[in-house]
C-alpha cells in the first residue's frame, strides 16, 4: 500500500510543486489538498491520510495549532511532517513541541522532500536539523533537567536515546549497540513511558532542553 499524503499549506504553487515530487513515487500517492489549517480536520476523518505535509504560517489556523488540535481530537492521528521555509524560525520549534514528527524545507532537493515522507510514515526516525537542536538547547530549563533527572534511565536507555537524538532509526540503533531491533524497540518504549513523551521527537526535544544531549 503507498503512503497516502494530505498536503497543506496556502500557496497552491507550493502544493503543485510538492504534489508532483510525491506523485513521481510509485510508493507515495498524495491524496488531498488544503489551504489552511482549518480545513485539515474533515478531511482526516474523510481521506485518512498517513502523513500530513503542512506550513506553520498560514493565516487562519496555523501549523502549531492546527497540529495541538489533530493530536487532541483524531483518534491514530497522522503523521506530522512540518515543510517550512526557515528551519530556525521559532514557529517550527513550536510545531515540533506540539507534537509535529519532523520537519523538511521548502527548498530542499525533491529526494530529500521524498525521503522525509517517508521516514516520517515509518515513525522510526527523527527530522530533526542542526538548526532545531539549538533551539531546543536553547529553551532549556530546570523543569527539563529535573525531568529528566526523575526519569532515571538506565545505561542503555540512555545510550539508545543519544542515537535516537542522532536521528537513527531502530535498525541503525541496534547495529551500533550490537543488539537486535526488537530490543531496541523495547528500550525506546521504556525511554518514552519514562519521559512521558507521546514519541520520539517528543523524547528527543526534552533530551537536548533538558541538556541531557548538547546540539552538535
Amino acid at each position: 500500500m503507498p503512503v497516502t499524503v494530505l498536503l497543506v499549506d496556502d500557496e497552491p504553487l507550493v502544493r503543485a510543486g510538492l504534489r508532483a515530487v510525491l506523485e513521481a513515487q510509485p510508493d507515495i500517492k498524495v491524496v488531498g489538498e488544503a489551504g489552511d489549517g482549518a480545513a485539515v480536520i474533515p478531511l482526516l476523518y474523510q481521506l485518512r491520510p498517513d502523513v500530513v505535509a503542512m506550513d506553520v504560517r498560514m493565516p487562519l489556523m496555523d501549523g502549531i495549532e492546527t497540529t495541538r488540535v489533530v493530536l487532541r481530537t483524531v483518534p491514530e492521528p497522522p503523521k506530522i511532517l512540518v515543510v517550512t521555509t526557515f528551519e530556525n524560525d521559532e514557529y517550527v520549534y513550536e510545531a515540533l513541541r506540539a507534537g509535529a514528527d519532523g520537519l523538511v524545507l521548502k527548498r530542499a532537493r525533491p529526494a530529500e522532500i521524498v525521503h522525509a515522507v517517508r521516514l516520517v510514515a515509518e515513525g522510526e526516525s527523527l527530522l530533526f536539523p542542526a538548526a532545531v537542536r539549538h533551539l531546543a538547547a536553547a529553551y532549556g530549563t530546570s523543569k527539563a533537567r529535573a525531568a529528566m533527572d526523575r526519569a532515571s534511565l538506565t545505561e542503555r536507555e540512555a545510550a539508545v536515546l543519544r542515537l535516537m537524538a542522532r536521528g537513527l532509526s531502530n535498525a541503525e540503533i541496534a547495529a551500533k549497540l550490537v543488539v537486535g531491533v526488537e530490543t531496541v524497540k523495547t528500550h525506546v518504549s521504556a525511554v518514552l513511558a519514562k519521559l512521558g513523551a507521546r514519541d520520539r521527537t517528543q523524547a528527543v526535544i526534552a533530551a537536548y532542553e533538558s541538556g541531557f544531549v548538547a546540539p552538535s
